[in-house]
């Protein structure tokens, strides 16, 4: 008998079990990466708009600089978040070939947030400067960067659009997931995560283009950042225990 042939194969309901738990895992550290990214960044740039004066101020460079770490640090969560949720959608591709696409979607995605921590780390090397640009004019920031970083501006650009796709990699793994697994809270975070992706888009057009609302769909990014892991950690722990 050849080895290929006398290799015990793994169990249908191990494979599901050891799938789960990533994607539990990897909703968790989602979670914490959007308080980092999303939620205390988004925060603290609504604080600034009012203009209150110290720290808190669109003018002081230590604030960009500490805005731009916590997207850092968030972003090296989500980049954490991706992998092990591609590696959950690579282990349950094994079973289900609906999870194949989500699984090099997630790939794509990785290899976007790369390109947005190289953008962020560029990004802080040159805030003094940025700021003078921007001059409260956040619609100009994109030009600001293309001028002064243009390294920073198209490594962002096209690292954003990657991580983009990373989101719908996600979306489309844990809708496959919800169904296999006949879970409504796993399709309730994928839904949220839909969502998410259509109101991040907002804020990046307003990178380029100003339009009345883009304060409302800022506001939403977080709140959905954070419901949609949330609703998939509960769905999925809820089946490992």
């Amino acid at each position: 008998m050849s080895a290929a042939t006398s290799t015990t194969t793994i169990p249908t309901d191990e494979i599901d079990r050891k799938g789960l738990f990533r994607i539990a895992t990897g909703a968790g550290i989602g979670l914490a990466a959007a308080l980092l990214a999303i939620v205390i960044p988004v925060g603290f740039l609504l604080a600034a708009s009012y203009e209150p004066g110290g720290f808190l101020s669109l003018h002081q460079t230590a604030f960009l600089d500490a805005t731009c770490l916590l997207i850092l640090a968030g972003a090296l969560l989500f980049l954490l978040s991706l992998f092990i949720y591609r590696r959950a959608f690579a282990i349950l591709r094994k079973v289900d070939r609906r999870f194949l696409v989500a699984s090099v979607l997630c790939l794509i995605g990785s290899i976007g947030f790369l390109l947005l921590l190289v953008a962020v780390v560029v990004i802080v090397g040159s805030s003094s400067s940025l700021l003078s640009c921007i001059n409260n004019q956040p619609s100009h920031a994109l030009t600001c960067l293309r001028s002064g970083q243009p390294l920073g501006a198209y490594t962002g650009l096209i690292g954003f659009w990657l991580g983009w796709l990373g989101g719908v990699g996600i979306v489309l793994g844990l809708s496959a997931g919800s169904n296999r697994f006949h879970r409504r809270e796993i399709g309730l975070g994928a839904a949220l995560y839909a969502l998410l992706l259509l109101a991040l888009i907002g804020p990046f057009v307003a990178l380029v283009v100003s339009y009345p609302g883009v304060e409302f769909v800022l506001l939403l990014a977080p709140l959905l950042s954070l419901l949609a892991p949330f609703f998939v950690f509960r769905g999925t722990r809820s089946m490992t225990h």
